[in-house]
């Protein structure tokens, strides 16, 4: 996802993404937002959050 692919989603949910944030910061931001744990890029081979729509692309880091 491009960055303003994700600022999009983020606004979608109601998150102003400040300058500052980087990818990961924004995706965990819209985790958080969704109910899920805003853990992007920390899992070790296997992730539970089944309902993430970032879960692909953080197993694949």
């Amino acid at each position: 996802m491009t960055q303003k692919e994700l600022k999009e989603k983020a606004g979608e949910l109601g998150i102003k993404p400040k300058i500052w944030m980087k990818k990961g910061d924004i995706i965990r931001a819209i985790q958080t937002a969704e109910g899920n744990f805003p853990c992007f890029g920390t899992a070790k081979d296997y992730c539970d959050q089944l309902g993430c729509c970032f879960r692909d692309d953080c197993l694949s880091k």
